[in-house]
């Protein structure tokens, strides 16, 4: 599965996902781009984008997109704080489905 993992995320984060194949928006060559934006051209490419947005979902109709969206809910976008909850999104992704938001949280 191919993610895109957000900005606001950190690039160490996409270490602890394998087997999956990961890029930053930065490697992708779309930092600054906003959500829709993002959506668009991720979609193209990407199975799951990843952020810690956790307003995307009412901000954007990410049914008109052709990508799962896995929001990650955590006390900081800092590593310590996301990678706990590696295994719960690791284990929601073999159901990730385009058009979903999915949440995953402590």
């Amino acid at each position: 599965m191919r993610l895109l993992l957000d900005e606001c995320v950190p690039k160490r984060l996409g270490r602890l996902l394998a087997p999956h194949d990961v890029q930053t928006v930065q490697q992708a060559g779309w930092g600054g781009l906003k959500n829709g934006d993002l959506l668009t051209r991720a979609a193209e490419a990407f199975d799951v984008f990843v952020t810690v947005d956790q307003g995307i979902r009412y901000q954007q109709n990410i049914v008109a997109y052709d990508i799962c969206v896995a929001a990650l809910a955590a006390r900081t976008n800092d590593i310590k704080d996301l990678s706990p909850l590696v295994p719960q999104l690791l284990e929601v992704l073999v159901d990730a489905k385009p058009g979903q938001v999915l949440r995953v949280a402590a």
